[in-house]
């Protein structure tokens, strides 16, 4: 997928040797004949120096994959259930398993995919009901925008890595050192807040995008243009030029789905986001 490929081509470029598993032996097939299956900017070249160097693998044998490697990333569709608000993690509990299965030693295993509060410890119970105490699982989430997706990657603002074992975080550290190198935040929580980190982040940003489309059908009202607007707020220090371009309202794979799961997620705990739910109404 699109996370998982861009993620083991960036962690294959900064050094490691990467097994990109996938069940679609068309898609694997494609990858090993130097064809993306997905565009974004620069990556095919990154592809094929990394699959030329030996250090990016494209498989369909889960199990040499996982045996072969010290840290398994979970990189699959976490899709809204369709007329719910609830995200679809059988994708991510059916590969969590088949990774139990296929491991034969001590492993992390790092869910990237979005996924709600709670998943990290619903896995946990996966590893405890396989009686496996050599696993550990984290979260670890991306942040990455298509069209600049490697620099995202490369450059990342902040690296989240949730979880309380100190040998895992040690280990994930060092995975990112060179990132963190070139400026990178390393941020260190609990695993329950990483997963939500995520779900925050995209819900802030999907606020301030609806906000500024709000203020934009008042600019047409009063005769104002809303770029002047944008530019005397966007230079306050406090609210950032970013996401505030009056435009269509938010669409693509994730704000729509991670502020209507961090609603279900609110509602599951009887809290109200009043402006999260106000947020959605306004974009739709």
């Amino acid at each position: 997928g699109y996370v998982g490929l861009v993620s083991g081509t960036c962690f294959a470029d900064i050094g490691n040797q990467v097994y990109c598993v996938d069940k679609n032996i068309s898609k694997i097939n494609k990858l090993n004949s130097g064809i993306s299956p997905i565009y974004e900017p620069g990556l095919n070249e990154l592809i094929k120096k990394n699959y030329l160097a030996k250090r990016l693998i494209f498989t369909t044998n889960l199990k040499k994959a996982v045996n072969s490697s010290d840290i398994i990333f979970i990189c699959v569709g976490t899709p809204s259930k369709k007329g719910s608000l609830k995200v679809d993690l059988s994708y991510v509990y059916k590969s969590v398993k088949e990774v139990i299965s296929a491991s034969r030693s001590k492993k992390i295993i790092v869910t990237k995919s979005t996924v709600p509060i709670g998943t990290g410890d619903e896995i946990d119970k996966i590893i405890k009901r396989k009686k496996r105490k050599n696993l550990e699982a984290i979260s670890n989430p991306e942040f990455l925008r298509e069209g600049e997706a490697i620099r995202d990657f490369i450059f990342p603002d902040r690296i989240v890595v949730g979880s309380n074992d100190k040998k895992s975080n040690r280990i994930m550290k060092n995975l990112y050192a060179p990132l963190i190198s070139k400026g990178a935040h390393y941020i260190n929580t609990s695993r329950r807040a990483a997963e939500l980190i995520k779900y925050a982040s995209n819900a802030f940003l999907a606020t301030k995008i609806s906000y500024i489309n709000e203020i934009a059908n008042l600019c047409e009202k009063v005769d104002v243009d809303i770029k002047d607007i944008s530019l005397g707020m966007g230079t306050d220090q406090r609210i950032g030029e970013r996401f505030l371009r009056a435009g269509p309202a938010y669409g693509g794979s994730c704000f729509p789905k991670d502020t209507r799961a961090l609603i279900d997620t609110a509602n599951l705990f009887k809290t109200n986001l009043s402006i999260v739910k106000t947020v959605v109404k306004s974009n739709d």
